[in-house]
């Protein structure tokens, strides 16, 4: 009794040595279940990003700035007047001590940290320039003002 291969043919071996042919087609099912499981990720991370303080910009036709490799510092003026460093409340008392220490802590640098200013654009244009004077005081000089990107510009 003669031995069939994988072919059904008797005895015969396909290519050299019995080995297989190279598969031709690529599989690509598992490269789609990642990608979208990356970017259900990324739907659902993407808000936790941004800073949890609510704040109502303003609109803007400007650039955005280029992101330099420290974190920026968030400072938030709020429609309530409630002044936020990072996350974290802050009274209008302990404001020139805290940027202080943030000006202390990037002595040792080339530049100073920038500062990130997000006020609401309910606020009166003096009390956002109070909060910058408090800024320039401390020896913090780049500020950035915040704003939603406007495609119309009105």
């Amino acid at each position: 009794m003669a031995m069939s291969g994988p072919s059904g043919a008797p005895g015969r071996r396909r290519g050299r040595g019995g080995r297989r042919a190279p598969m031709a087609e690529i599989n690509v099912t598992p490269l789609v279940d990642v990608m979208l499981v990356l970017l259900i990720i990324f739907m659902i991370t993407a808000p936790l990003l941004t800073a949890a303080v609510p704040i109502d910009l303003p609109d803007s036709r400007a650039k955005p700035l280029d992101t330099e490799e420290r974190e920026p510092v968030q400072l938030s003026i709020g429609g309530d007047d409630t002044i936020y460093i990072g996350e974290d409340p802050v009274s209008e008392a302990e404001l020139p001590a805290r940027l202080s220490a943030i000006a202390q802590a990037d002595a040792g640098q080339d530049r100073p940290r920038q500062i990130m200013l997000r006020a609401d654009k309910r606020l009166d244009y003096g009390r956002v320039m109070q909060v910058m004077g408090e800024l320039n005081r401390a020896g913090l000089s780049r500020i950035a003002l915040v704003t939603t990107g406007s495609e119309t510009g009105q």
